[in-house]
């Protein structure tokens, strides 16, 4: 929608706007994830004097990547310009050298389709390349803090509606005569996780408001991201332990969420790199 050509967005908008067409964002490697700067996948323009593109490589970890009908891959175009040597080209399911590997085996979210894409030879007109040729690092960054606040705002509410049902839990759960959650240590814990809850989504609320106004910085991004999901962390793991046994056990959501949250620190940049970001910003 922001990189587009109008053809481009005649063409593809309608069928993801309705839910038909099935898109993915390839931007992780067998190599490296989060160091985008480094990917190793190439486009060079095929030497028949066609314009066209020639694609190789391989992503990984790509969600909704079995499923895709259309993927967004960054590539390398120039190898001599490091970051500004960087494409992005928009592939169709079915395109001759283009193929998906299986889903992968998770340790969590186990729903969610994750797979790797393989690039052979892969063909495609320069209709194919969104935005400019040599800016698609760029277009990543730029759009990369709308992937960090949205990941924040799910951390925190996943976090928050799960710890909404421990305290409820513990108020029915009784040991030794009384409801567990009368107990001194686990009444100051959940207070402790409700104003850390509590906190956060005043943070994640303000990076929403900046977004909606377009002045979001990246720092201010990896900021939600990082602090949401060790919050995320944090809750989670004391409910499981606030549910005993049976936080543990794969019929408790408690226990698929702790499961699920895992990658949070992971995706969308990982934790350390997230600070790094912050650190660069403070001119360290």
């Amino acid at each position: 929608m922001a990189l587009g050509t109008e053809e481009q967005k005649q063409r593809w908008l309608p069928g993801i706007a309705s839910g038909e067409t099935i898109i993915a964002i390839g931007m992780t490697e067998p190599s490296g994830g989060s160091d985008l700067a480094g990917l190793k996948s190439t486009a060079v323009r095929a030497d028949d004097g066609s314009g066209d593109w020639i694609i190789n490589g391989s992503k990984t970890f790509i969600t909704n990547g079995h499923q895709c009908d259309l993927a967004i891959v960054a590539v390398r175009t120039d190898p001599t310009k490091g970051a500004k040597g960087i494409s992005l080209f928009v592939l169709e399911a079915g395109t001759a050298g283009f193929t998906k590997g299986t889903k992968l085996d998770k340790v969590g979210q186990t729903e969610s389709d994750t797979a790797e894409l393989f690039f052979d030879n892969v063909r495609v007109p320069d209709t194919h390349l969104l935005g400019e040729e040599g800016r698609g690092f760029i277009a990543m960054m730029q759009h990369l803090p709308q992937e960090r606040i949205g990941a924040a705002v799910s951390n925190t509410a996943h976090a928050a509606q799960i710890l909404r049902e421990t305290i409820e839990y513990t108020k029915e759960r009784k040991a030794f005569g009384q409801a567990i959650g009368s107990f001194q240590h686990n009444k100051f814990l959940m207070a402790e996780l409700v104003t850390k809850i509590e906190v956060t989504q005043a943070f994640v609320d303000a990076c929403v408001t900046l977004h909606s106004e377009g002045e979001l910085t990246p720092t201010d991004a990896a900021k939600a991201k990082w602090w949401s999901s060790d919050i995320q962390g944090e809750v989670l793991d004391a409910c499981v332990q606030l549910h005993g046994g049976y936080g543990f056990m794969n019929e408790y959501r408690v226990a698929r969420a702790w499961r699920d949250a895992r990658v949070t620190r992971i995706w969308a940049g990982s934790n350390e790199i997230m600070k790094e970001l912050i650190g660069r910003e403070l001119g360290l």
